[in-house]
């Protein structure tokens, strides 16, 4: 079964320390079909060129199984049609070592939540860089299913 290992942590959105080591900026548009923790399905569109379903079961810790398909770009905006409200925009920056930091935008402008993935669970995580700040893995109020329908933390 597929998985997926994340820890989550708050980020200042001007923090110039994590600004200087982006290498890529890329938009994205997802939406949730089914926003249930128990089974997640997302349809997500990046930059309009690239398009993926993804299906994500119950958390275990930082762990959670994840099966994550192409679909053509056409399909996917007509699946974000279905998600009514669920839908959300962020900017994610890929950053050195695997890291990422997304960047919400309008209604949750000001967001801003750093990813570290990582294979073998339990192994431990990456070492956290400086700029990252509390830890919010597992926290339901910062996941993006429940930002599409909730206001920011």
């Amino acid at each position: 079964m597929p998985t997926e290992t994340e820890r989550k942590y708050l980020v200042s959105a001007d923090d110039p320390r994590w600004r200087a080591e982006v290498r890529e900026t890329r938009t994205l548009r997802q939406g949730y079909l089914s926003p249930d923790p128990a089974c997640e399905i997302r349809i997500r569109v990046i930059d309009d060129t690239a398009a993926y379903l993804t299906v994500k079961g119950p958390r275990d810790g930082p762990t959670r199984a994840e099966y994550e398909y192409p679909v053509p770009v056409a399909d996917a905006l007509e699946l974000l049609g279905l998600c009514g409200p669920r839908v959300l925009v962020k900017h994610r920056h890929t950053l050195p070592d695997d890291w990422i930091v997304d960047e919400y935008a309008p209604p949750h402008a000001g967001l801003a939540v750093a990813e570290i993935e990582w294979q073998g669970d339990p192994a431990p995580p990456p070492p956290r860089p400086p700029w990252a700040g509390e830890d919010i893995t597992g926290d339901r109020a910062y996941s993006n299913a429940t930002l599409t329908t909730s206001p920011s933390p």
